[in-house]
């Protein structure tokens, strides 16, 4: 059962949709909505840097399609499958075109993913996709 604390953070159980948790966690669901409302759940990885979670997709990927839509968007800790682990927060997310914010959010991923995150550069840069990544950051609602 989800419910609203008077804090600014949803409850589940009794973990905590907070910047902190989210930061944390080694996947989150991003929730984007289509044109007819519909949320669309993805996992992905995500860093914090400068109070912004950051995360990275194909351009063609439809979370991008639909961040182009609407920058509405929710995000909840999850498992590497989509599984919650929170409740979600409401959220905004921002395709980057700021050359220095994209290599902040790269950066941010790279200390928090380490060796991962250089495998998953070193295939994209390998098989031509690095250049076609799209880069987006998400701030949490102080409404949610």
């Amino acid at each position: 059962m989800t419910r609203h604390c008077t804090s600014q953070f949803s409850v589940l159980g009794d973990t905590v949709s907070d910047f902190a948790s989210l930061a944390a966690a080694p996947y989150v669901s991003l929730a984007t909505f289509r044109k007819s409302g519909v949320m669309v759940a993805t996992p992905v990885w995500c860093a914090p840097h400068d109070g912004h979670l950051y995360l990275f997709s194909a351009g063609s990927a439809g979370k991008i399609k639909r961040l182009r839509n609407s920058t509405r968007a929710r995000v909840a800790v999850c498992d590497f499958k989509g599984d919650l682990k929170s409740a979600w927060a409401e959220a905004s997310a921002h395709l980057l075109e700021d050359a220095v914010e994209i290599e902040a959010a790269l950066t941010a991923l790279r200390k928090k993913y380490g060796w991962q995150m250089r495998m998953a550069d070193f295939g994209a840069r390998l098989t031509g996709r690095f250049g076609k990544r799209v880069y987006v950051r998400v701030d949490l609602d102080a409404s949610s």
